[in-house]
């Protein structure tokens, strides 16, 4: 082997030892980007109010939406008073079972807030998953 073999050698070890750790990088950057967007809890709490409606819909996929109507009265930007509303999704079917058979009852919800939308989790950022009270 002449040096300028083992030189070349040497240059193309160097191009994929940069090569494989700038993949490892991008790859630890887009899968920490995409955990922190769509499955970090960015907040979670308890909602209230009169249940509007709980549906199954969807296209491709069918998720659990629901609506809470909350006690006062919030100015929108333009003219006129609205209700407050409270739209969310719905973890699991169980929990839609007790929402469906109960609509128009006054509930307690706990919820759980993410940064960005999954179209298999629904389709708010706002997932209930426990009902903590029924009236």
């Amino acid at each position: 082997m002449t040096t300028s073999q083992n030189t070349e050698k040497k240059k193309s070890g160097v191009f994929g030892k940069i090569l494989a750790w700038l993949l490892i990088i991008v790859f630890l950057t887009v899968g920490g980007f995409v955990y922190y967007k769509y499955y970090f809890v960015f907040g979670e709490g308890v909602k209230s109010g009169y249940l509007n409606f709980a549906v199954k819909k969807g296209n491709l996929f069918k998720t659990y939406e629901g609506k809470l109507i909350q006690e006062g009265l919030r100015a929108q930007t333009g003219t006129g008073v609205s209700s407050n509303e409270f739209e969310f999704s719905i973890e699991n079917d169980s929990i839609f079972k007790i929402l469906e058979l109960n609509g128009g009852k006054y509930f307690d919800l706990h919820y759980k807030e993410y940064h960005g939308v999954l179209p298999w989790r629904g389709n708010t950022r706002y997932v209930v998953d426990q009902v903590i009270n029924m009236k």
